[in-house]
């Protein structure tokens, strides 16, 4: 191989590296092992446990047969080894021998071969060849090296170098993307099929599933979106990522970018209970009695919230003050509701709320969402009370129940009363006539 040729492959390498990403040493040990399995299909046999070094500045190579040394074989077993040899297969294991009770001993030494031929070699094959090599050490026999692959060895390589680097790519993506499980990345919508969406990521495509879209969100080819990284495994096809839009961490994430005072601790988040599209309610709290944790996250004129409402697409954002007083926490979750009292049995883990009439509809909200996201963010099942009826006297039946997992029980809604109907007027009597 003359200067020029290993100046291209050295160019070609280098070229390899920079477009898919990869080390240098990754791509060269995928040419090790390309150069290795067209050597063992045209020039080797299968009992050879052939390793190649290739020079990029020379552009030679040397092949060697490696195997480990292991002591000998008992007698009785030396034919068995030969002829597991001649078939190219390792010496099977020996069974192990019963226990008393008639029982075969546990372990996985028995799952393991005796001899493998292909990568072993027993210590007086191995003295024949070098005198002081001992148990546990390696032979390494230089093999000939042809002066040149033929087609079909060219074509093998060929085919492994393509093979090997698509999975050093893959592998780098995969390693990329698993660092990053748990955080928010910006992507562009790619295509659907069926109700899954597809959303690009650059080097890779992510699964957006039905359960973590948001129901009223159109996701149009093209438009750049930021998404929740769920998942990231091994796939047969390269790394499979799964994405959400719908995930309660996407909000959390999104406070700890837009507020300082989240990122660095002074403001902490105590909980969120999201219904993604629709509205999230998040407890703030601080240690700190100088600063205000609702209003740290508000900002000036609501600028820090409408930050994260606009990335959000105009999900309504509740902001409320965690309290270690499940009281006073509670109170705080059903705003804006105004509450009028509150029983918490903290061991049952339920609240009975009275709130006053004009303020029911309030506390429990549209489709019972208020109370739910309340009982959602609590961890309390919360019985909801007009404080009119208990003024009535008598059992009262809560107009609305929540439970922390996302269940909610309304009472119907009363039918006006009906108004009796007049009745009908009576006709008139003849007038009696007159003499």
């Amino acid at each position: 191989m003359d200067v020029e040729q290993r100046s291209a492959i050295s160019a070609a390498i280098k070229q390899i590296c920079e477009e898919k990403n990869i080390s240098y040493d990754a791509v060269i040990e995928t040419i090790e092992s390309a150069l290795g399995a067209a050597y063992r299909k045209d020039y080797g046999n299968r009992m050879q446990n052939i390793k190649v070094k290739f020079d990029v500045e020379t552009g030679k190579m040397t092949v060697h047969d490696i195997k480990t040394v292991v002591e000998d074989l008992p007698p009785e077993l030396q034919e068995a080894a030969q002829a597991a040899a001649a078939e190219g297969v390792p010496l099977p294991a020996t069974p192990p021998a019963a226990t008393a009770d008639g029982t075969l001993p546990a372990g996985d030494e028995a799952d393991k071969p005796r001899f493998n031929p292909k990568t072993e070699i027993q210590l007086s094959d191995a003295r024949k060849i070098k005198d002081d090599i001992n148990v546990g050490e390696e032979l390494v026999q230089e093999l000939p090296t042809p002066g040149a692959f033929g087609r079909m060895a060219a074509q093998t390589a060929k085919q492994v170098i393509t093979q090997k680097i698509r999975e050093a790519e893959r592998e780098m993506v995969y390693n990329e993307l698993k660092g990053r499980e748990g955080s928010i990345v910006v992507g562009t919508v790619q295509r659907r099929e069926g109700r899954m969406v597809l959303i690009d990521l650059g080097r890779v495509a992510a699964l957006l599933p039905p359960e973590e879209q948001i129901e009223r969100e159109p996701y149009i080819p093209g438009e750049r979106i930021k998404v929740y990284i769920i998942s990231v495994t091994k796939g047969t096809r390269g790394p499979e990522i799964v994405v959400s839009r719908s995930h309660a961490q996407i909000v959390d994430t999104l406070f700890h970018t837009e507020i300082p005072e989240i990122a660095n601790g002074t403001v902490q988040i105590k909980g969120i209970a999201r219904e993604a599209g629709s509205r999230t309610k998040v407890a703030v709290w601080t240690e700190d009695e100088n600063i205000d944790p609702i209003g740290s996250c508000i900002g000036q004129r609501g600028a820090r919230v409408q930050t994260i409402i606009a990335e959000l697409r105009g999900e309504k954002i509740d902001i409320i003050q965690y309290n270690a007083n499940p009281n006073e926490f509670l109170a705080n979750a059903l705003s804006p509701a105004k509450v009028t009292s509150i029983q918490v049995n903290e061991e049952a883990r339920t609240a009975v709320v009275t709130v006053p009439e004009d303020q029911l509809s309030l506390a429990i909200g549209r489709g019972g969402q208020n109370v739910r996201l309340a009982a959602k963010l609590t961890g309390y099942k919360i019985d909801i009370i007009s404080s009119g009826k208990l003024a009535e006297g008598g059992t009262v039946a809560p107009e609305a129940s929540a439970t922390p997992d996302g269940a909610v029980d309304q009472a119907p809604a009363e039918a006006p009363a009906a108004v009796p109907a007049e009745p009908a007027a009576k006709p008139e009597e003849p007038a009696a006539p007159t003499a």
